[in-house]
């Protein structure tokens, strides 16, 4: 099979307890802030509750930084690369995001990630790779908290119930050949445009999605006929979120949709309502704007992304969407079950 190929969806292998997760510096550095909030000491004492073991990544040394990365491409893509071709590896957990991704996409070893196929945790940056991973391999992205700025920073801020509520999602999403179900409803779910919709999630964060797809690394077309589109965005301007969707709009992709869940945004300027800064449209007027007459099911206010702990969002997917009634379930497992767990004949 060629890289170009559309590839079939491809599970990670299951973890089990005691297994190790690298965190990695897949593209920004360890600022000064994580360091003094101790937000990475935090993060490998979550994974450790969780039962693995955790190695964390040279390239998160203090001091450690090549202009706004943790490293140059090659040496992120060379760490990238050795975590995924070691065996005791088994998942990959960004330590952050930022804006490194696109410098390395064409030396990742796709070869690697076929033969071995490992869960790789994140969101903003990370989301790229998703995307990218899933158009050539096929590979599940889980699109889910960071290591420092979500379960050393975001998760410290939720009340216990909910960090234990994320701790077992999390956990079974790992470790568990079943299917997650419903993803807990919260109050800020609303529904802008009623409807259900089954499908495969397919997202991130929307000027990755909409940047993605200028490159050869691009999403085929048809990867998002029937999908579930889940976006959100943090910071920049509401009109730059308008023109993402008209991006998506003019590329076909708004036309193969069949549903669409948005996360709570973040610090965007002359926005209205929540997560904006300003006394313009809200996030629902643009969405709906954009849309027009098509008739697809929208949620929105859902907890991904950077506003906040996430809930995951597993790339390929299949999911059952109910805005009206503010239900979003995983059909399907993320993980398939380990060689390990076979029993011996």
């Amino acid at each position: 099979m060629t890289d170009s190929a559309a590839p079939n969806l491809l599970r990670p292998h299951a973890l089990m307890p005691g297994d190790l997760v690298a965190i990695s510096a897949l593209s920004g550095p360890l600022d000064a802030r994580w360091q003094q909030e101790a937000g990475l000491e935090r993060a490998v004492g979550i994974l450790k509750g969780m039962g693995f073991r955790v190695r964390v990544s040279l390239l998160l040394a203090p001091g450690q930084q090549h202009w706004w990365s943790a490293a140059t491409p090659a040496e992120i893509a060379r760490e990238l690369n050795n975590l995924l071709r070691d065996p005791e590896v088994r998942a990959i957990i960004g330590h952050d995001g930022g804006q490194t991704a696109f410098g390395y996409l064409d030396l990742i070893d796709f070869d690697a990630i076929r033969a071995d196929p490992k869960p790789i945790l994140g969101y903003s940056d990370i989301a790229l790779l998703h995307l990218v991973l899933y158009s050539r391999t096929g590979l599940v992205g889980f699109h889910a908290d960071l290591a420092t700025p979500g379960f050393g920073g975001a998760w410290q801020a939720v009340p216990p119930a909910r960090r234990a509520q994320l701790e077992d999602l999390y956990t079974r999403l790992l470790t568990s050949p079943e299917p997650l179900g419903a993803l807990p409803t919260t109050s800020s779910w609303e529904c802008w445009r009623p409807g259900r919709a089954e499908g495969p999630l397919v997202g991130g964060v929307i000027n990755r999605i909409a940047l993605v797809q200028a490159t050869r690394y691009a999403l085929p077309p048809e990867r998002f006929d029937g999908a579930v589109l889940f976006w959100e965005e943090m910071g920049g301007q509401a009109a730059y979120v308008w023109s993402y969707l008209h991006v998506l709009r003019h590329s076909g992709i708004l036309d193969r949709i069949a549903g669409m869940v948005v996360g709570v945004p973040h610090a965007i300027d002359g926005l209205g309502g929540p997560g904006g800064s300003g006394t313009g449209p809200t996030l629902s007027e643009i969405v709906l704007d954009v849309l027009g007459d098509r008739d697809i099911p929208v949620l929105g206010g859902v907890e991904f992304g950077h506003a906040g702990a996430n809930l995951p969002m597993p790339v390929g997917i299949r999911v059952a969407l109910d805005a009206q009634q503010r239900t979003l379930s995983l059909l399907e497992p993320a993980v398939r079950a380990h060689a390990r767990l076979r029993p011996v004949d």
